[in-house]
């Protein structure tokens, strides 16, 4: 069988963590409209008959500011290595600029074949789709360029196959029936997180993490930290508003992916500048 891994590398919020999940047909990584979303390398397996595709979705390239977004970039640095090929996701609604030059000159130097994937490209017109792959087509010797939409599902078969093709013979590296490297601990903190992110907005989505105090059998205890006073005022909201409606959207989800009912007990906690310091984001996997 033909099996290995391919990283997905873009600029923030092109939509790479959509389209893992739109290709490996289930939900792996955690989405919303804000920028530094994914955080961590997480492993998004599509299984078929005689295949095994293993995708790396990355965070976004991006200047560190602090010591979470410099390990992030050290995350897309070493996640290059002993790859098959590079998903590189542009964005159809978006200008290809600077900021996508300089991810193809990086992705280019690996001497791997690189898929482009331009998404986004529902409910735009043709012309204007065709002219962002001449665009794309243009930033380096590609394998092959796809139009395609991760919301939609458009195009994302032909976009899985291309991928395949790239493989070799190999060994399964994960069992059939995992499609992700995460533990259950990390996919309940993720989710939490992407309810938060959706709901709050300016600097607070980028100073929220989950920590999972006790995963039981029947319940869940997750702390959610931010860096200060103000923020986990908006976080609780009034009378406990905004941390129930968290919890309220996040819970169907953590029952669906643990297949049990459970209790969801979230707490709001500041920890200043957790950001920059090491030990916290040792602690937290980050």
């Amino acid at each position: 069988m033909k099996s290995g891994f391919v990283a997905v590398a873009g600029r923030p919020n092109v939509g790479k963590s959509t389209l893992v999940n739109a290709i490996c047909g289930r939900k792996i990584a955690i989405v919303s409209d804000k920028p530094q979303t994914t955080r961590r390398r997480i492993f998004g397996v599509a299984n078929g008959d005689d295949y095994q595709l293993v995708l790396a979705d990355l965070p976004g390239f991006q200047r560190p500011q602090d010591a979470l977004t410099e390990r992030m970039q050290k995350t897309v640095d070493s996640s290059f290595e002993d790859v098959e090929g590079v998903l590189f996701v542009l964005s159809a609604r978006e200008r290809i600029g600077a900021g996508d030059r300089f991810i193809a000159q990086r992705v280019y130097a690996l001497g791997v074949p690189v898929v482009i994937a331009v998404n986004k490209v529902d409910r735009l017109k043709a012309g204007h789709i065709a002219q962002q792959m001449q665009v794309a087509a243009a930033l380096g010797p590609f394998h092959a360029v796809h139009p395609v939409s991760a919301k939609t599902g458009d195009g994302i078969p032909q976009l899985r196959d291309e991928l395949v093709g790239l493989l070799d013979e190999g060994p399964l590296y994960f069992p059939r029936e995992q499609a992700t490297d995460m533990s259950d601990a990390d996919q309940i903190g993720e989710l939490i997180r992407e309810k938060a992110l959706w709901l709050t907005r300016d600097e607070v989505p980028h100073a929220i993490s989950v920590e999972i105090d006790e995963l039981a059998e029947k319940s869940v205890r997750a702390f959610l930290l931010v860096e200060t006073e103000s923020q986990k005022q908006i976080l609780v909201g009034k009378a406990g508003s905004m941390i129930k409606q968290i919890g309220t959207r996040a819970r169907p989800e953590i029952e669906a992916l643990l297949g049990r009912p459970i209790y969801l007990d979230l707490t709001v906690k500041v920890r200043p500048h957790w950001r920059r310091n090491e030990a916290t984001l040792e602690r937290l996997g980050l």
